[in-house]
């Protein structure tokens, strides 16, 4: 046990952040050396109602308090003592996604996650307004598919956030968002860190003739950079959070934030040329640009980092689910003859059969499509695998091939980005659940990227202690201090951690893989034309 670590909690010192991903809600407390010293999880999923990917408000405050819940006994159980006080707190959670309220704080629909690929028709439309792409998952998408398709409610709206938006505004009272997880809401103006005055503008007119009672810039957040105050935990967001009533109110917030916010926080990559890799349910890359693209493209948004900076993003909604499902597999063969099996084992046999694969998967293509993919065109999924019939149907190609087909999609999209538009990247840090097993997941991704890959020591924490980085910097950044310059020397200096180079012969693999893997996309469209959901 660390008394140090036991002092910072029982002085209130200690400081949390907590993040809403996909599949798990996670929270990690750190000490006054930013090193996590207490983790806390609660494991939630999606599920797909009339035809949307959703959780119910009941699925969001049971997982919160689980999850914190989960934090306050590894506290109990490491150093002996409640907790009750924090030094500073911040929420994030996956981007994107349509939450909107009345003026009584109702939500008027059930929220509508980023997984969900809907808004073609209002995508299109928008982006030859604003001449900037918008993604189907980006809730201002959400808003304007909403009011082409006549929904009822979009009149009585009065509020639109997104999941980590929502949590803060209930526990602080604050209808603010950090300027990341605003840059998936509505396009920004790094010039001025808030919502582009043109496109808000563009957008009033644009919905002018349906005489709603609103503007678009009165029922979006404030926007805020990070390091600045958002807020305290109020008295009633205390016990929304701890039921239990031993944290104490008055907390200081900072901007909520969304997880690709936290992952180029928690992977130092917030300064110009720098860039991450997240890699779990999704996968996005996030490279901090020196100047703005050539031209709009549909498989690239533009975001920013949490203090602002312009982003060039590639998301694809899926990554892990299907390889996920066929670990499972095989996790129930193993069960048929009685053996138990370690899932950590499980992985990390199978990612690393996968290395002994030919460097194309020798015939063998795999689609991991359990939701739609807007960079390929696909409003809805079915996970397929094909091979050809002289292919080389083994383990390790199998793995291989099912590992590739989990960064394809994103290799699609940066290869626009470094090849096409020349974008210069120094470095690329991974993090996320693909990175878990050591080498494998890296060296892959160092050959759809065709660029060094690091994974940090600190990158199994991923997004939750990112957050908990961003809260921080709020509470202790000198005057003048940019984030870039904290995380450089506060957070990381001195920090290790592993980079992969690509291999020649795993780039060419990649390469042709790539190839076969396009072409065969009519066979994924045509399954999804063909076989229906039940």
């Amino acid at each position: 046990m660390s008394e140090t670590a036991k002092k910072a909690i029982e002085a209130g010192r200690a400081v949390l952040g907590i993040e809403f991903g996909s599949t798990r809600i996670k929270a990690v407390l750190v000490d006054e050396t930013h090193a996590p010293i207490a983790m806390g999880t609660h494991d939630w999923e999606n599920r797909l109602e009339n035809n949307i990917w959703t959780y119910s408000l009941e699925d969001i405050w049971n997982g919160l308090q689980a999850c914190y819940r989960s934090l306050v006994e590894d506290v109990q159980a490491k150093y002996g003592v409640k907790l009750t006080k924090l030094g500073a707190l911040g929420f994030s959670g996956m981007m994107h996604g349509y939450m909107p309220f009345d003026a009584s704080g109702e939500l008027l629909v059930p929220f509508r996650t980023w997984r969900n690929t809907m808004t073609e028709e209002a995508c299109k439309k928008l982006v030859s307004v604003f001449d900037f792409n918008i993604p189907q998952r980006w809730s201002i998408a959400h808003l304007y598919q909403a009011v082409i398709s006549g929904e009822s409610h979009v009149k009585d709206i009065a509020f639109v956030t997104t999941l980590a938006g929502y949590i803060h505004w209930k526990l602080s009272g604050e209808k603010v968002l950090g300027v990341g997880e605003a840059s998936g809401m509505f396009p920004i103006d790094s010039e001025i860190c808030s919502f582009d005055e043109r496109m808000l503008d563009q957008f009033d007119r644009l919905v002018e003739p349906e005489g709603f009672g609103w503007k678009v810039r009165d029922i979006l957040p404030n926007v805020l950079k990070a390091g600045q105050a958002a807020g305290m935990l109020t008295e009633e967001g205390a016990r929304l959070l701890d039921p239990a009533g031993a944290l104490q109110a008055g907390v200081p917030m900072c901007p909520p934030e969304g997880d690709a916010g936290t992952g180029m926080t928690a992977t130092n990559a917030v300064r110009v040329r720098t860039g991450n890799i997240s890699a779990g349910t999704s996968i996005f890359s996030m490279v901090v640009t020196e100047k703005a693209l050539s031209k709009v493209y549909e498989e690239i948004d533009m975001v920013t980092t949490p203090d602002g900076s312009p982003v060039a993003m590639v998301h694809c909604n899926n990554c892990t689910s299907d390889l996920n499902a066929w670990v499972g597999l095989f996790q129930q063969f193993e069960d048929a003859f009685g053996r138990k099996t370690d899932m950590d084992e499980l992985y990390g046999r199978l990612y690393r059969e996968a290395l002994k694969g030919d460097t194309d998967c020798g015939g063998l293509v795999s689609y991991n499509y359990f939701s739609g993919e807007p960079v390929t065109g696909l409003n809805e999924g079915r996970p397929l695998f094909i091979r050809t019939p002289d292919a080389k149907f083994t383990l390790a190609n199998f793995m291989r091939s099912n590992l590739y087909s989990a960064m394809a999609t994103l290799k699609i999209g940066n290869d626009i980005l470094l090849k096409e538009e020349k974008v210069k990247v120094d470095s690329l840090t991974g993090h996320g659940g693909l990175f878990k097993t050591p080498v494998v997941g890296q060296q892959l991704m160092a050959a759809a990227m065709n660029a060094p890959v690091t994974v940090m020591d600190t990158a199994s924490e991923g997004g939750a202690w990112g957050m908990a980085v961003l809260a921080c910097y709020m509470a202790e950044k000198a005057e003048g201090e940019t984030l870039a310059d904290y995380l450089s020397d506060k957070i990381f200096a001195g920090q290790s951690g592993t980079t992969i180079e690509p291999k020649e012969e795993d780039v060419d693999g990649f390469d042709a893989y790539i190839e076969i893997y396009k072409s065969g996309l009519k066979a994924e469209k045509a399954a999804v034309e063909s076989v229906r959901v039940m």
